[in-house]
């Protein structure tokens, strides 16, 4: 565990070493805040769906930037080939590069409470649905983040994997929507639906914490380390 802990301390401190970092929660903040105060005022209403229902449309994009260098750039660097000498275990690299983007992206988003307080303080909100809100933007965040760092692996070209993070992401999040389900047979929108991250989201984000909706982004979240394990351990072997 300890070795998981290094590797995250040494990633997460790599962000604010460039403009990455600055650039990603600056703009994220902005945003938030734009999101949430052009409709608290007009709707009159002290809430956080607006910001809530654009995360995901957001994090599509702020994401995979900060995901497109971890794997991708060490290739190209050749840093990865130093890496994968040392004694370490694939799976605590791996996960040690998923905790530093994911308390990062965490770090993003706590900056947000201002808003939550804001909501508190001026009304009476819905504060069921403005946990599960929260709750749903660290775990789909953690969902984009596996599925960045599992394309990154496979790159060399950040470019490439951020655009191919992006679609992957952007199509895993619309299975669920209205679009999708209308156009495929009748018999496979049960499954459509509960392969989406949107779907699961937006049960969230209403307030309604389903085991059934953790467990799913647990089971995304490990399938696409699994994967990234699996190219990490393929390189290593070659």
């Amino acid at each position: 565990m300890s070795t998981v802990v290094s590797i995250a301390r040494k990633e997460f401190r790599s962000y604010f070493q460039s403009a990455i970092a600055y650039i990603f929660i600056t703009l994220f903040l902005v945003l938030s805040g734009w999101i949430f105060f052009s409709s608290f005022f007009v709707m009159n209403q002290a809430t956080l769906r607006d910001f809530f229902d654009l995360v995901p449309l957001v994090f599509l994009f702020f994401i995979p930037a900060v995901t497109m260098r971890m794997w991708a750039e060490e290739q190209k660097l050749g840093t990865a080939e130093i890496l994968l000498t040392f004694p370490v275990r694939d799976r605590d690299v791996v996960l040690g590069k998923f905790f530093a983007s994911f308390v990062f992206v965490g770090l993003a988003v706590l900056l947000t409470f201002p808003l939550a307080i804001t909501a508190i303080a001026l009304g009476d909100p819905d504060n069921g649905a403005m946990i599960g809100g929260y709750l749903g933007c660290l775990l789909l965040g953690g969902a984009y983040i596996a599925i960045g760092l599992w394309v990154s692996s496979m790159t060399q070209n950040q470019i490439v994997a951020f655009l191919i993070s992006l679609i992957l992401c952007f199509l895993l999040y619309i299975a669920g929507s209205q679009l999708v389900l209308g156009s495929v047979p009748h018999w496979l929108v049960p499954f459509f639906a509960n392969l989406s991250l949107g779907y699961h989201f937006d049960s969230i984000t209403r307030g309604v914490i389903d085991s059934r909706d953790i467990l799913y982004y647990v089971s995304i979240i490990a399938f696409f380390l699994f994967l990234n394990a699996q190219v990490i351990q393929s390189r290593r072997w070659s």
